[in-house]
């Protein structure tokens, strides 16, 4: 059977080779069918080498003995494999490399549709909406917008950034430089599969350990300012007013220097620096290969936070056209009323549906099978189209209402959930929970709640029933009965009627002076 995976390895090779040219249209099939190739380039290479001799005895075997009698051999064979595992697939590599309808679905593609966010669109620009948030969440920054953020992000020495090297020392920081310089590897990553990212990022780490050990790495290096007025703008000050080596600040007052020179900040920060310039003394005395001592925990940190800010650097750079465009974009999308933004998510849409559209021949085919474009995952209308936005927001289709009797079911949108009340699946949960008059449970969606509820339902209706039963009943002259509360309230009018009409008698006839 070496043969025959021999033959399949090189019509395998065919087929990817023949894909890329007629197929593929985007880098990451492309990249995905080379990977493909070299791996199974390596297996073909393996078994032409034969280093078990395995072929060569196959070969052996079908030239000298009956020719017959081997085929019947190996059908045998390939028989009771099937029969001990029938359900194994067979891969076609005629139909996995084939060009496939608009109707059959294309896997690949819909991986690349979710690689990128709605922000990068495909690729073109960069998304550091949520990097940015953690910017602003970071101690001793200044309040910059999305547009400055973008501009400045890959700065990291003063006067554009004010972080200290004390504060970038919190773990605060050294995770916001991780989560950034991991996300621009990954654009890259994603935007660039074709290319030899390995070489790119193996260059930047040999020019971090060369810029370190010279000490020559922005913001890391050996400190050579000077305490007193007239600091030079190169250290980090404007050049007129007195500069702090140790806290990184500058001071428009000599008094108020010296009087910052006692402060528990000043004394700490001087106690850091004095730290990092005694390690600073032992590397430099270290010889050449040999391996450096009195490197402490907190400069190694520094050293992985400098690497950080190093790379974030060195890759800006390589996205500065895509840093630009984004840059253009968002300064596009705030000038644009809300129609605009409108009448270009249509353009968008008439864009992605436009090549599906023209791919088949049959045109009621393509328009039932074509792939809607729906990256605010919208509802979709009786068309089968996503609604418009603005209805979305309207009706309030993005809000989201759980209920725990249905099953944590969760309903989008106000109308939704009130329409649910009245239907099947939450009256078979209510009466799961032994509750038969459901009229009373709108708005109720907890089963605790719930429960409560209808067991005082409950309990008032007992104690009513109770206050029925022992209810006694009166008859009055007349032979109308009564409950015994409401015979006594008339008899009580009677009597206070009879008094008024004697109290009013004896007034006449005092007026009339009779009495």
């Amino acid at each position: 059977m070496i043969l025959e995976e021999q033959r399949f390895l090189h019509e395998d090779l065919e087929r990817l080779e023949q894909g890329i040219r007629e197929r593929l249209t985007r880098d990451h099939q492309v990249s995905g069918f080379l990977t493909r190739i070299q791996d199974q380039s390596q297996r073909l290479l393996y078994i032409y080498n034969d280093a078990g001799g395995a072929r060569q005895r196959e070969i052996q075997a079908i030239s000298t003995g009956d020719p017959f009698e081997e085929f019947y051999k190996q059908l045998n064979e390939i028989r009771d494999f099937h029969r001990r595992y029938p359900n194994e697939p067979v891969e076609n590599l005629e139909r996995a490399y084939k060009k496939k309808a608009p109707g059959e679905g294309d896997p690949i593609s819909s991986e690349v549709d979710t690689m990128f966010t709605g922000e990068e669109a495909y690729g073109r620009f960069l998304d550091l909406t949520t990097l940015h948030e953690d910017y602003l969440n970071l101690k001793g920054v200044k309040r910059l917008t999305y547009l400055q953020y973008l501009d400045s992000f890959d700065t990291f020495t003063p006067p554009q950034c004010l972080i200290t090297r004390a504060q970038k020392s919190a773990d605060q920081y050294f995770t916001y430089v991780g989560l950034l310089a991991t996300y621009l590897e990954g654009f890259l990553k994603r935007t660039r599969p074709l290319e030899d990212l390995d070489t790119l990022f193996r260059s930047i780490d040999e020019g971090f350990e060369k810029a370190w050990s010279a000490g020559e790495v922005p913001g890391w290096g050996v400190q050579m300012k000077t305490a007193g007025p007239a600091t030079p703008a190169a250290s980090g000050g404007s050049g007129n007013d007195v500069w702090c080596v140790d806290c990184e600040k500058e001071f428009k007052n000599e008094n108020v220097y010296k009087y910052h020179l006692t402060g528990k900040k000043h004394i700490k920060a001087a106690e850091a620096r004095k730290a990092r310039e005694a390690e600073d003394g032992v590397n430099k005395e270290a010889n050449g290969q040999a391996p450096k001592q009195g490197v402490s925990l907190q400069r190694l940190k520094e050293r992985a936070i400098a690497d950080r800010e190093f790379r974030i650097h060195r890759l800006a750079e390589v996205l500065q056209q895509v840093r630009v465009d984004t840059r253009v974009n968002i300064e596009r999308r705030q000038g644009m009323t809300e129609r605009e933004r409108q009448m270009e998510l249509d353009a968008l849409f008439a864009e992605s549906a436009e090549p599906l559209a023209t791919g088949g021949d049959d045109d009621s085919e393509s328009d039932s099978d074509e792939k809607i474009y729906n990256p605010l995952k919208l509802p979709l209308a009786w068309d089968g189209k996503p609604i418009p936005y603005w209805l979305y927001k309207l009706h309030g289709l993005g809000v989201e209402f759980p209920c725990e009797i249905c099953g944590n079911f969760v309903y989008m949108g106000r109308r939704a959930f009130d329409k649910h009340f009245n239907e099947a699946r939450h009256i078979y949960g209510l009466k799961c929970l032994g509750i038969t008059n459901t009229t009373l449970f709108r708005e109720i969606t907890g089963i605790e709640d719930a429960l409560k509820l209808w067991d005082k339902i409950q309990r008032d209706k007992k104690k009513e029933k109770v206050s029925t039963d022992n209810v006694v009943q009166m008859e009055d002259a007349e032979g109308n009965v009564m409950p015994e509360k409401v015979y006594y309230e008339y008899v009580i009018s009677l009597i206070g009627l009879g008094v008024k009409d004697v109290v009013l008698t004896l007034h006449s006839l005092q007026k009339q002076g009779l009495l």
